[in-house]
């Protein structure tokens, strides 16, 4: 199977229109968030389910309609989340798999959509396997969290709908964990002007590892946005995209992304989980210095936590 290109990106763009959200950007001066830079944030945390997510999982399961058996997807809560949404609205049965670690908010946006939720290991790498069991089992549809070429498609439209509202970007700074969106994200802008920054937490280092590798390694899981970019491994299909069109891999504290969340919310009034503020941590920790001249974007992924998790 081949990763997406910008036809196949325009193509899930024109797909899932009617089922999500052209979510809005914020446009900062300089000093609002960050001292000395001005940032425009993509406040993709409006989508519908609270993350990016649905538009992957519409275009998977549009552009493959579910059996009657429905779908199976695993995932740490924001792809669960997003499943679990498309199926409801297009009437398909879902069942969701979870690890341990996926927190009772995620959880219940699962259920609260209806689906099948199933725990089933540590961390999300155990639950993926059971998933893969499960759809085997049952002749499910398979929704992959970041490994597929409609996946990828879908989290692609991210950068075509930022790209029409706010085309003077030049640096786009992007959460990365198993590597679906950034790969469609990378695959949108291949060959163009815009440069694409991939941020990771250290204690969740997919992206840089399978770069230094020169090929996707399994890697330790833990920190603070396990459940959202807690991939053991980075996806082999977006890998090549990531290889050619991300600019550069950059590792946060969980305590810059905690930092960040802070921020966020106490200046924007913006509450993001720890992976929808990952990407913003590089930028305020100084972990990734934007050169002179750069016109910066920031996608705010994800925000799907419970409040009182930031007192």
């Amino acid at each position: 199977m081949r990763p997406p290109d910008r036809e196949a990106i325009a193509a899930a763009a024109a797909r899932i229109a009617p089922h999500i959200r052209r979510t809005p950007l914020l446009r900062l001066p300089a000093g609002a968030l960050s001292p000395g830079h001005s940032l425009t944030l993509k406040l993709e945390l409006l989508q519908a389910s609270g993350s990016f997510k649905p538009r992957g999982a519409f275009n998977r399961m549009l552009s493959s309609p579910p059996p009657p058996a429905g779908v199976v997807a695993a995932s740490g809560g924001n792809h669960g989340a997003a499943v679990a949404y498309a199926a409801c609205a297009l009437g398909v049965p879902a069942e969701i798999f979870v690890p341990e670690l996926t927190g009772p908010a995620k959880r219940a946006r699962i259920e609260g959509y209806g689906a099948r939720l199933r725990v089933a290991g540590a961390a999300y790498d155990e639950a993926r396997a059971e998933s893969e069991r499960r759809a085997a089992e049952t002749g499910a549809l398979l929704v992959h969290a970041y490994d597929q070429a409609e996946v990828l498609a879908g989290q692609g439209t991210v950068a075509r709908e930022w790209q029409e509202q706010a085309p003077e970007l030049t640096h786009l700074l992007v959460a990365t964990g198993g590597g679906g969106l950034i790969g469609g994200i990378a695959a949108w802008h291949a060959g163009g002007d815009v440069r694409v920054i991939s941020v990771e937490p250290e204690a969740c280092p997919t992206l840089a590892a399978a770069l230094q590798a020169g090929r996707p390694v399994p890697v330790p899981v833990g920190g603070l946005a396990a459940d959202s970019l807690g991939a053991r491994q980075v996806g082999g299909l977006m890998f090549p995209l990531a290889q050619r069109h991300v600019a550069e891999a950059v590792l946060v504290p969980d305590a810059a992304i905690r930092e960040a969340q802070r921020r966020l919310w106490e200046a924007c009034r913006i509450l993001a989980e720890p992976g929808g503020a990952t990407a913003l941590a590089a930028l305020l920790s100084g972990r990734w210095q934007a050169p002179a001249g750069a016109r910066v974007g920031v996608l705010v992924c994800g925000g799907n936590c419970d409040p009182a998790s930031l007192a």
